[in-house]
């Protein structure tokens, strides 16, 4: 769960000693110019000028409009901080110098009254971080140059439109004032005229706002507005510097795992206006549609506008095929354009366009993000097509991406009270708890609460909440708002510009017609149709496409590592199989004693006082066991079965012992029945009797077998008469016994000789042939380093990595949470040992098991077991390893095959550095 970080306003600093930040490289410039048809520089130059600074350069060399302007490089941006979060001296000479060539192009002056240069200064990191970190436009404007811009383009409404908005930007992202404080004086100067839309507002309007907004800031700040535009650029271009480390851009690095060391560039760039009437538009798209991947055209546009009104989702924009009947020649041109950018860079674009006075402008394209099912369809059309290899499209998705495409959506059948319907901006299905604000999504979540993020619109502000939630629902903002765009990314059910509810963030409240929805009141969203649905609503099972099991079938023939799934019962199993697995890697016979009918049984067998005794309980488990083993034997259709003998120490199987002295505790103060309070006694004392200070290094694993060896005796002949029955009936069976928490030859010896003769016994008696393995789960350190001689007696290992980083860290897993975010947010560690395997330490015990472990038996088959099987770094990791297979739950199995083809193909794995 991402860390909860405190809103702050932008004039915060952000701590200097919050993110490592690498020293800047000596380079022999700062600046790179693109202009005149030509750049310096392209995509191949992205670590330096950014995605936005590369795309910009590419577009220029490839001969597509775009307004010229000059990108300064991401090592400026970590020698700000360096410099102790200033301009260095020696960028302002380059920064005038190519403010100089801007002006030769244009024909216009930075600054000069009478005929003004303006421009745009933009962020723009190597990898996309939509809404992150800041931009202004319109940068240059002062009370004197706004008279010029007045002359140069007779149009004074446009003018002091383009200044307002300026006021607006500059001092909410450079001098720190929230946009609530702006929208606020914008707002009741409507409500004085009674009109609806920014557009309506006359020039002496805008005047009057214009005049408000510089009192507001010279009131928060005590400063002026700066009105030398010079100065503007400066405090410009160290407030996008600083976005790159405000606590939502942190926030969202660590939910893509950006390193934090890359920096931001910046690009300044000659503005164009798509606000200069109705010959004038800006909007943003994608060359396919970003969630289905459907290959169709799919953007927004608004008339009379400028690029953030689009994304900001203030104004619901229009769908770009009404462009076409706006204006027919420049819809034809931007289609045109388009299609060259995708064939160019062979992926779907992200573009954003500006249209002024009938003249088409292009301002960004990159790498579209998409949903799973988007990027799964995308990579498979565009083999097709032939733009990409196969090879190239399995290194498209990150693994992780497709357990989007795996998890349960809305039944269509199901009745479901729809109370309103909004654009189907994210796919997918979402139940929760209604929240009003993103700190108390993340307050709600902490709690174990699911929760469902409602906004008028969200800004990049919100994104500690968007990413603990199951779902966003907005009353504003299209297809390509900030909500959208974020939750197609992270993969979250999204329904933007649902207009029917009426949001009231300080009631916490919010309406559709005469429906309440409170706070905490349960709503459901179908991402696919954009419905919200009242209370929860039921799901089913993922269809999988075409395209998924082609995509996959692709991952099937590159990779090396086997894949299996972790499965205790048929049912999951199934699931696995369905999802390609190829075979059961752990089963875990422990989870098969708590079933109702079986677990006193069980406790039955651990009150025995004697052996007898106890094989009279095991004797009822039998048919229990055998029956589960065969359901797993025939589900899996001749695929390997990994058997884990009983792990846990007894005391799980018993009622909690606090809760049993209490129990007898009240039972004596209520005199209660004297037979049933003997009973509970003796109860307890079996309770006290098993009772360990630390159950995990205690009786557990082979240890019990050992101490206990007709539990072994039991589980063996389930397996083995399972077996052989299917074996007899010409079933083709693989058991594969394996004997847990082993680290001296001597345990896995004893128990390998019981559960060997069992078998043989079995075998001979039910006349049938079976192969059959018994290995060992390796998972304390003691069996790394003798693994050379325990694979003397083992016929497989499963590395336990779960144990194994407890026992190599000495961390308890169900303690070490009250420690290791606090580890992760100091960068006392670089991420959690639970979820990715530690490669310094873990890592080289499990290298230094599978080389002694093949020292001895070359052959000798070797896997890993548990959740960090289904992790995309640990299975590069063991890919690199030379091991034989992976074992994940079923709902991981194709991610871990996608993994495995990754690592075949030469994925490197990216860590998280802040």
């Amino acid at each position: 769960m991402p860390k909860k970080v405190k809103k702050v306003t932008r004039k915060e600093k952000p701590a200097k000693k919050a993110e490592k930040v690498s020293q800047a490289p000596k380079v022999e410039k700062y600046i790179y110019f693109f202009g005149g048809g030509k750049a310096e520089g392209g995509r191949e130059l992205r670590d330096l000028l950014g995605g936005k600074g590369s795309g910009l350069a590419e577009m220029t060399n490839i001969g597509i409009q775009v307004p010229p302007g000059f990108t300064i490089t991401t090592p400026m941006c970590n020698q700000f901080y360096k410099n102790d979060m200033k301009l260095p001296k020696e960028l302002h000479k380059e920064l005038k110098d190519n403010i100089s060539r801007l002006e030769k192009i244009y024909g216009a002056k930075f600054g000069d009254p009478s005929h003004p240069l303006l421009l745009s200064v933009r962020s723009g990191a190597k990898f996309s971080m939509p809404g992150m970190m800041d931009t202004i436009l319109n940068l240059g404007l002062n009370d004197k140059t706004v008279q010029g811009l007045i002359k140069k383009t007779s149009n004074e409404r446009f003018a002091y439109d383009s200044y307002r908005r300026f006021v607006q930007m500059f001092g909410n992202v450079v001098m720190g004032l929230d946009k609530s404080e702006f929208e606020e004086i914008i707002q009741k100067k409507k409500e004085a005229k009674d009109i609806k839309l920014d557009t309506s507002l006359t020039v002496e309007d805008l005047k009057e706002i214009i005049g408000k907004y510089k009192n507001k800031i010279k009131h928060k700040t005590g400063e002026e507005f700066p009105q030398d535009s010079y100065k503007q650029m400066e405090m410009a271009i160290e407030a996008v510097f600083k976005s790159w480390n405000t606590p939502r851009a942190i926030t969202y690095r660590r939910l893509n795992n950006i390193p934090g060391d890359l920096g931001t560039a910046v690009n300044v760039q000659a503005m164009v206006f798509g606000n200069m009437g109705e010959n004038s538009c800006t909007g943003v798209g994608f060359t396919r549609n970003p969630s289905t991947g459907e290959d169709k055209f799919y953007g927004e546009y608004l008339i009379n506008a400028q690029g953030e009104d689009v994304v900001a989702g203030v104004r619901t924009p229009k769908p770009i095929q009404q462009l076409e009947k706006e204006m027919p020649r420049v819809y034809k041109q931007l289609k045109g354009i388009t299609s060259k950018l995708e064939k160019h860079f062979r992926d779907i674009q992200d573009f954003e366009f500006t249209v002024q006075e009938g003249k088409l402008y292009m301002l960004q394209t990159r790498t579209g993000k998409r949903t799973a099912p988007a990027a799964v369809k995308i990579a498979v059309d565009m083999v097709k097509e032939k733009l990409i290899t196969k090879e190239e499209a399995l290194m498209r998705i990150e693994p992780a991406q497709l357990d989007q495409l795996l998890h349960r959506r809305i039944d269509p059948k199901a009745q479901v009270n729809v109370i309103a319907k909004g654009l189907a901006a994210s796919p997918g299905a979402a139940t929760g708890k209604v929240v009003f604000t993103a700190d108390d999504a993340v307050k709600l979540a902490q709690a174990g609460e699911k929760v469902v993020l409602v906004r008028q619109e969200t800004s990049p502000d919100d994104i500690h909440g968007m990413a603990v939630a199951q779902g966003i629902l907005t009353a504003r903002g299209g297809m390509t708002s900030h909500a959208a765009v974020v939750a197609r990314g992270m993969g979250k059910c999204c329904v933007a510009g649902c207009e029917e509810i009426k949001v009231n963030d300080q009631r916490k409240v919010f309406t559709v017609g005469g429906t309440v929805v409170r706070e905490r009141d349960i709503i459901s969203l179908n991402g696919s149709t954009g419905e919200v649905i009242l209370g929860e609503v039921p799901t089913i099972d993922p269809e999988l496409s075409g395209e998924f099991g082609e995509f996959m079938k692709w991952a099937d023939v590159i990779r090396r590592l086997k894949v299996r799934t972790n499965a205790d019962i048929p049912r999951d199993a199934a699931q696995a199989m369905k999802f390609g697995a190829e075979g059961i890697g752990l089963c875990r016979t422990e989870h098969m004693f708590f079933a109702k009918d079986r677990l006193p049984i069980v406790q039955e067998m651990i009150l025995a006082k004697t052996r007898e005794e106890r094989e009279v309980a095991l004797d009822k488990l039998l048919p229990f066991q055998k029956s589960d083993f065969k359901g797993l034997f025939e589900t899996m259709k001749g695929y390997p079965v990994t058997i884990r003998t009983l792990d846990p120490p007894l005391h799980e199987f018993l009622p909690n012992r606090e809760e049993l002295m209490v129990e007898v505790a009240l039972m004596k103060t209520k005199g209660e029945d004297e037979e049933k309070l003997k009973e509970k006694e003796r109860l307890l004392a079996r309770v006290e009797e098993l009772h360990e200070f630390n159950p995990m290094l205690g009786l557990r694993g082979c240890r019990l077998g050992i101490l206990y060896p007709e539990i072994t005796q039991m589980q063996a002949r389930a397996i083995f008469e399972a077996a052989c029955e299917l074996a007899r009936a010409g079933k083709i069976v693989m058991p594969e016994v394996m004997i847990p928490l082993v680290g001296n030859i001597n345990e896995f010896k004893n128990q390998r000789e019981i559960v060997v003769n069992v078998a043989e016994e079995t075998i001979k008696k039910y006349k049938v042939k079976l192969k059959y393995l018994v290995g060992t789960m390796v998972e304390i350190p003691r069996a790394c380093l003798t693994a050379d001689e325990i694979a003397s007696e083992a016929e497989f290992f499963s590395f336990g990595t779960n144990d194994l980083t407890q026992t190599v860290y000495g961390f308890s897993r169900d303690d070490s949470g009250k420690f290791t975010k606090y580890y992760l947010e100091h960068k006392i560690l670089p991420n959690d040992p639970f979820v990715s395997i530690d490669v310094n330490g873990v890592g080289q015990l499990m290298e230094l098991g599978v080389k002694k472990g093949r020292a001895t038996k070359p052959d000798l088959k070797i896997g890993i077991c548990g959740e960090h099987g289904g992790d995309p770094d640990s299975i590069l990791l063991c890919h690199r390893l030379g091991l034989d297979y992976v074992s994940c739950s079923p709902f991981r199995v194709p991610i871990a095959r996608l993994a495995a083809a990754q690592a075949t193909l030469g994925r490197i794995s990216k860590e998280v550095t802040e």
